[in-house]
């Protein structure tokens, strides 16, 4: 008599699945995010070109970034949450294509309008991207879901501090229009992100033949009142986090041309420098929380920041150079401590803790980038970066935080 094996097999392939941590997919998805964030930041690193192009006040460029960040934002919590329940894997490359679209808009916008709703599209492409491919990462993580987030986190990161630097090769020399050149990048994301899509439907599909739940973790024991708490204290951390940023990605460049007198093209390495740091300094915060504890992770980052950030609008241009780069390192340890963190503490929401966080990154920055382009408009850039500089100190409240590690280690023994 013929025994069939089939089932036993798939349970078998589902839970070597959820222990394996599988780096091809992992470095996959780490490279479409670094097309993905790449070729959003084109658009902040042509900004003077459109100011001047458009006559544009710091208002308005202000209100570009508010309208892409607030598509990218408002929409990740609702796909999140939608996709936790029912994943759509090749939605991934549908993302992609949104911000294919978005691109080929801005280089022919010819109004300010335009501008508006080209750079929305580009919004809506990330928004549908983050929660799914935040989910491929833990997905793929194999149990180390820090490391996994900051393999996932450096591509975007890379591709925030290159996509300034090719617009400054590419863009500012020879004008709006080629923008376009960037499109063909676009494509290659498609065709990456359909391939991990492939892979993601086989995973859902093993899984689903195999009717197992691979349990991963040890759940905490916080109520329920202490688990609103804190995600309300890492809201408030990434409001801190992402305000500051917003002032180095958006007016930095503003700042250098106008505090040192630097060409658009040397300002634009500046900023290459500080988010070059960024993409180095994320790469550490996720295994660093892995074997030390996501909460030291948050308050180095946070809170440790601060010194730096206070001297900065006092310095030369080398040493506002030096310490944009130390800022960069600390600063952006944090992102993929607080998300891991918070899926830890919202255990099997993945995909909804995904598009609330960087939905929240993504409005902050947008807000950010509004409100202190009034401010500069109604002051100076160089105000607006002292202002700014005292920001990170809201980083104490990190110490309010539960040690969620603690927890489970003793549910364990």
């Amino acid at each position: 008599m013929k025994t069939d094996t089939t089932l036993p097999n798939t349970k078998s392939s589902s839970q070597q699945l959820a222990q394996k941590t599988i780096f091809s997919i992992l470095f996959a998805i780490s490279l479409s995010h670094f097309i993905n964030d790449l070729l959003q930041a084109v658009i902040p690193a042509v900004y003077p070109i459109l100011k001047d192009k458009f006559n544009l006040t710091f208002t308005e460029i202000g209100l570009i970034t508010l309208t892409y960040q607030l598509t990218a934002s408002i929409l990740q919590p609702f796909i999140g949450f939608y996709t936790d329940r029912k994943p759509r894997p090749y939605s991934l490359a549908i993302a992609m294509a949104f911000t294919l679209i978005g691109l080929a808009a801005v280089s022919i916008a010819s109004s300010f309008t335009n501008l508006l709703f080209a750079v929305s599209l580009i919004g809506i492409g990330s928004s549908i991207f983050h929660p799914e491919a935040s989910r491929v990462a833990h997905l793929a993580s194999g149990g180390k879901k820090g490391l996994a987030q900051s393999i996932f986190q450096l591509g975007g990161n890379a591709g925030s501090a290159v996509g300034p630097l090719l617009a400054a090769l590419i863009v500012v020399p020879y004008g709006q229009f080629n923008i376009i050149w960037f499109c063909i990048i676009a494509v290659l994301g498609i065709g990456i992100l359909s391939r991990i899509a492939k892979w993601y439907q086989e995973h859902l599909n093993l899984r689903a033949l195999s009717k197992t739940t691979v349990t991963e973790e040890v759940h905490h024991a916080f109520s329920k009142q202490k688990v609103i708490v804190s995600l309300g204290i890492l809201l408030v951390l990434i409001f801190s986090k992402y305000f500051y940023m917003a002032s180095m990605t958006s007016y930095y460049t503003f700042y250098l041309i106008d505090k040192f007198h630097l060409s658009v093209q040397e300002s634009q390495v500046y900023l290459f420098a500080f988010l070059g740091a960024v993409a180095a300094g994320t790469l550490f915060g996720g295994p660093l929380g892995d074997r030390f504890g996501r909460k030291y992770i948050i308050w180095i980052s946070i809170l440790g920041v601060a010194p730096f950030t206070l001297l900065l609008p006092y310095a030369n241009l080398f040493w506002t150079g030096v310490l944009s780069v130390i800022i960069g390192l600390i600063i952006s340890s944090a992102f993929s401590a607080i998300l891991v963190y918070a899926t830890e503490l919202v255990p099997g929401k993945v995909g909804l803790i995904a598009g609330l966080f960087f939905g929240l990154a993504f409005g902050m920055g947008g807000l950010g980038s509004a409100v202190l382009g009034k401010l500069a408009d109604t002051t100076s850039i160089e105000y607006v970066f002292m202002i700014c500089s005292f920001l990170p100190l809201i980083g104490v409240l990190t110490g309010f935080l539960p040690n969620i590690e603690g927890r489970k280690k003793t549910q364990k023994s």
